[in-house]
């Protein structure tokens, strides 16, 4: 049923919620998804530092480093790399800012497996149609 010979996305999942993040990664993992966690803003920079992701999904507000700091840190490793924020606490406005920081796009938790796939397909289109 997978795609043998499509090259699988790389997914940096970024989330300080262990069990959401574990759903999560189950879930988009069936969906050829090479998906890679950290549980803070900081394990999220060292991934990153050891390997290159084509989207990292963000949440917003976690202990460490929040989401708008793990964005501006990974957009000065990667400047082509799609960053998605996810927000449960009502947070629009700083997805917002996220956004005007370079973010691709952002969604309020709990989101739709199929609305998150949706954006990091879009993410992967827009990134091949400027030329990266």
């Amino acid at each position: 049923m997978s795609n043998q010979g499509a090259e699988r996305l790389k997914v940096l999942l970024v989330d300080d919620e262990p069990g959401y993040l574990e759903v999560l990664n189950k879930r988009m993992s069936k969906r050829n998804l090479e998906v890679t966690t950290a549980r803070s803003g900081t394990e999220a920079v060292q991934q990153a530092r050891q390997q290159s992701f084509d989207v990292a999904v963000v949440d917003l507000k976690m202990e460490d480093m929040d989401g708008i700091e793990v964005l501006k840190v990974l957009k000065m490793m990667d400047p082509d790399l799609a960053v998605i924020i996810l927000t449960g606490h009502g947070s629009e406005q700083a997805a917002r800012e996220g956004m005007a920081l370079g973010a691709f796009d952002y969604l309020t938790k709990p989101c739709e497996l199929g609305d998150l796939l949706a954006r990091i397909q879009a993410s992967q289109a827009s990134r091949n149609s400027s030329g990266s």
